[in-house]
């Protein structure tokens, strides 16, 4: 029985894409069983974030046999959000542009690459530690609905225990932030200082709080947590000593804030350009800055075209982990013989039969460009988009507090908190 894997990533697909294999995580037990019935995989693992989105199984099938049933499985879920489905569907739109952009690994590859998630070697942000939290969370939901066997329970077991021994002894971390860091770094790069910012986290989840406390630790003046949880809105509010309200009046608050981090597990816009256009009226213009950390996003990318609207996705942030990639680059060698070393007794137990006819993930963000056109009349802004402060003219820049002629350059990245 061999391993497997296929996804997409930040990696080889835009946001505009992988929006739409997201899988919620209420559904994912589901989604598994669907899959499992189809008798294209015998166990499975569905890993779904905000920077990718990966079928972890082990298969009877021949490696390219097993590929074709999980990228058509993958694609009709895409298709059809929601609804997974192994049935022919001919009059589905828009899937042979797809499967250049879903990536296939058999073994070894496949153990390497998932060792290399939990690590934090494929992340936007290398060497956080977010995604382990995350990949292990994936795992437990697959096992306590009975979808895992012998295969995947010891990868995915030897996988976190060379993440727990890289942390240990390399300095892959150093300087170490998840993505809800970079974001507050972005949102530092925009106003020079939190010290007098409102912000409104929206979606009360472990990013948006993790996003929360970094705020407040650089110097944010008040949080309003809004959830569809009151309750857990409270709660999270009363932490971080904010106020909450209830979901549904958070648009009230617009007043009031500066910044918005939105992070919601909504499959569709809570926020558009006809909602945020009399909003933007009543706060007198004043420059708001929108980070979207969703997948699917909570924010239509349109809002972008409002005068002193600043919006930014995931993909966005990629601009300043790439700094954080120059100063750890040196640990990953180190690393990757850790992977390999912790990788080899799986192989020569015999539990796995190496394989090297698999594709590898593609690393040329150009690839993603025929599609993005297809999704979205603003794909191609917004896939280009760089992450920096935004071209405004001198007056909005002296609000801002931040010009071209003074760019810090995420110089404070480098620097211990």
């Amino acid at each position: 029985m061999n391993v497997v894997v296929i996804g997409l990533s930040h990696h080889s697909s835009p946001v505009e894409l992988r929006e739409r294999f997201a899988f919620a995580e209420a559904k994912i037990p589901d989604a598994l069983k669907s899959l499992r019935d189809s008798g294209v995989a015998d166990e499975a693992v569905i890993l779904s974030t905000c920077n990718r989105v990966e079928i972890y199984a082990a298969a009877a099938l021949e490696p390219m046999k097993a590929f074709a049933g999980l990228k058509e499985f993958l694609l009709r879920w895409g298709e059809t959000p929601g609804e997974p489905s192994v049935e022919n569907n001919p009059g589905s739109r828009g899937r042979s542009p797809h499967h250049e952009e879903i990536y296939s690994l058999a073994e070894p590859q496949s153990l390497h690459h998932l060792f290399k998630v939990a690590c934090g070697l494929e992340s936007m942000v290398l060497g956080e530690t977010e995604i382990l939290g995350q990949l292990k969370a994936a795992y437990d939901l697959a096992l306590k609905h009975g979808h895992t066997g012998p295969r995947l329970n010891k990868a995915f077991q030897r996988a976190f225990h060379a993440a727990k021994h890289i942390r240990t002894h390399t300095n892959i971390q150093r300087g170490s932030v998840s993505v809800a860091s970079v974001a507050v770094e972005l949102a530092e790069k925009i106003f020079n200082s939190l010290s007098d910012r409102e912000v409104l986290v929206i979606g009360a989840g472990d990013t948006s709080e993790k996003t929360a406390r970094a705020l407040l630790s650089r110097g944010a003046r008040s949080i309003i947590v809004a959830n569809r949880s009151f309750d857990r809105a409270q709660a999270l509010a009363g932490e971080l000593g904010g106020r909450a309200v209830p979901f549904d009046d958070w648009a009230g608050e617009f007043e009031k804030i500066d910044i918005v981090i939105s992070s919601t597990s909504a499959p569709h816009h809570i926020l558009d350009r006809v909602k945020l256009e009399p909003l933007m009226k009543a706060r007198r213009q004043r420059p708001l800055l929108l980070i979207d950390i969703a997948v699917p996003r909570d924010i239509d990318p349109e809002v972008n075209f409002l005068e002193n609207v600043y919006l930014y996705n995931v993909d966005d942030l990629q601009g300043i982990a790439d700094d954080y990639l120059k100063l750890r680059r040196e640990e990953i060698a180190q690393c990757e013989a850790i992977i390999a070393e912790k990788v080899k007794p799986l192989l020569d137990a015999g539990l796995f039969q190496p394989r090297m006819d698999a594709a590898r993930p593609s690393r040329n963000p150009r690839s993603a460009d025929s599609l993005v056109r297809e999704l979205s009349v603003f794909g191609k802004k917004h896939a280009d988009k760089a992450v920096r402060a935004p071209e405004v003219s001198s007056q909005n820049a002296t609000k801002l507090g931040d010009s071209p002629a003074d760019e810090p350059g995420y110089k404070s990245l480098a620097d211990p908190a």
